[in-house]
């Protein structure tokens, strides 16, 4: 029996945790939102256990106030353990099923490891990269719930540790935000159990860096994204 779909998103953005997509490209999500565009995100875990967190209830809240602020269309979060998540077969098809169920043109998944740092990070880019696999494979409908097969065009990635955030990887480029950095820096403010005033200068290396990546530029603020194979230029003088 084929379930019936959720109406169509045109981006899904998947972190391990709540507030690894604000961190890395909540600017990008808001000027996806502020276009029309229809933006999910999906958290793999509910990032509980965690300092200073009195419990997934409280982070889940924060979550959904993240995502407002975002002006994102879907926020679901997975029941996958933090602090224990590995790229495994399970764990695959659970996300999987969310591609099938909304469909999205464009996954944005993080970027390699982050050193001293959560793990986790690692293992989401394994398992993200894998899903967008699994949704397109015919023939297995039972592992799928029915859901029907989607294939995914685009795949891109986002970096998520300070030091991995320069535009050397082949395929990077830069996602223009300026006029979104405020509403970026209010997502990750939501989040008042994991960044309450102490953590100030989290705020400052947020911002320092999209203004960093945007003078590089010519822009006010940017995000590094990176994508399979480098961009293809038709129109040098006009880019």
């Amino acid at each position: 029996m084929i379930v019936p779909t959720a109406e169509p998103l045109d981006v899904i953005a998947v972190g391990a945790h709540p507030d690894d997509v604000e961190i890395a490209i909540g600017g990008t999500l808001a000027q996806l939102a502020s276009q029309g565009k229809r933006v999910g995100i999906v958290d793999l875990t509910d990032g509980e256990p965690t300092p200073g967190s009195p419990g997934p209830e409280t982070r889940l809240a924060e979550a959904q106030a993240a995502a407002k602020i975002l002006g994102a269309t879907v926020r679901v979060t997975l029941d996958l353990p933090n602090r224990r998540l590995f790229d495994g077969y399970e764990a695959r098809v659970a996300l999987a099923k969310v591609f099938r169920r909304y469909r999205p043109q464009l996954v944005l998944g993080i970027y390699g490891k982050t050193p001293m740092a959560s793990p986790d990070h690692w293992q989401a880019m394994q398992l993200t990269d894998a899903a967008v696999f699994y949704s397109r494979l015919s023939k297995w409908d039972a592992e799928f719930d029915g859901l029907p097969v989607h294939t995914i065009p685009r795949l891109i990635w986002y970096p998520l540790g300070w030091a991995s955030a320069t535009p050397d990887a082949p395929g990077s480029f830069i996602s223009d935000i300026s006029g979104q950095l405020e509403t970026k820096l209010a997502s990750i403010r939501a989040y008042q159990t994991q960044f309450p005033p102490g953590k100030e200068r989290v705020f400052r290396m947020v911002e320092s860096q999209a203004r960093l990546l945007g003078g590089l530029t010519g822009i006010e603020a940017g995000e590094l994204l990176i994508g399979h194979h480098p961009p293809v230029v038709r129109d040098l003088l006009g880019m």
